[in-house]
């Protein structure tokens, strides 16, 4: 029996506590049928350029708001974007430690020839896990048949049907999920919160939060595989607080 699943949109080179979650599951469900979100951080990311946090972006062909992440592709002239992503990473990170290791990972992810934009990053996150040796089984939510639910019961959901016994979420989804509701299904809820994490990015000072590129660029496999463990888990908000407006199904 799984022990610890977790759910998340499939985001094009995430930060590092993406790939902790996926580390610290026993599963990871990819959510390609969730709805895309506009100036999310699901097509585009930030790397270091000059000291500097910048912006990449991959771009999408123009399409209906309501059509979700499974039904959104790449830019029909999206191999010119990829040339020039590859071009921007390659300058920004010309002096950075694993550079000749880490840029044939990256050009061999940006030449993945199915544009679709959740087979492109479901692609790339497991190149990626690959690299550092993450195990973790990669499944995608539309594989399972799931009725109109809430966010929540959603979740709960799909973490019976794989016989999980809890669920792991970023700490940014604190607000969002109910511990209450969790444990009358039966599951546990925790929410993991990535440790403070500094290292060298060569005479730079230390820009946080970026891309899992700069993670990579800056540190050998085994720091980084280091580093997946570097997070805490939290059981969520105090029953007794007072949240904000809360959506429907979560904690009143």
């Amino acid at each position: 029996m799984l022990r610890t699943v977790a759910m998340m949109q499939p985001y094009l080179f995430p930060y590092l506590g993406y790939f902790q979650l996926i580390a610290a599951s026993d599963l990871f469900i990819l959510g390609d049928n969730l709805q895309y979100e506009k100036r999310s951080w699901i097509n585009r990311n930030r790397i270091l350029c000059n000291g500097r946090a910048t912006l990449i972006t991959f771009p999408l062909r123009k399409d209906r708001l309501q059509v979700p992440i499974g039904g959104r592709r790449l830019s029909d002239d999206f191999g010119r974007h990829a040339a020039a992503i590859l071009k921007t990473v390659t300058h920004s990170y010309a002096r950075a430690p694993q550079r000749a290791e880490v840029l044939p990972l990256i050009e061999r992810i940006l030449a993945f020839p199915d544009h679709n934009l959740a087979s492109f990053a479901e692609h790339s996150i497991r190149q990626i896990c690959a690299y550092l040796g993450i195990e973790t089984p990669i499944l995608r939510a539309s594989a399972f048949e799931l009725g109109p639910v809430d966010r929540q019961e959603r979740v709960i959901q799909l973490a019976h049907r794989v016989s999980a016994l809890r669920y792991l979420n970023p700490i940014g989804g604190l607000e969002l999920y109910c511990p209450k509701r969790f444990e009358a299904s039966g599951l546990i809820l925790r929410f993991l919160r990535m440790d403070e994490i500094v290292y060298p990015q060569l005479a730079h000072p230390f820009v946080p939060s970026l891309s899992i590129i700069d993670v990579l660029m800056f540190n050998d496999r085994a720091t980084v595989r280091a580093l997946l463990g570097h997070y805490t888990l939290e059981q969520g908000r105090p029953q007794d607080a007072h949240p904000p407006r809360a959506p429907t199904g979560a904690c009143a």
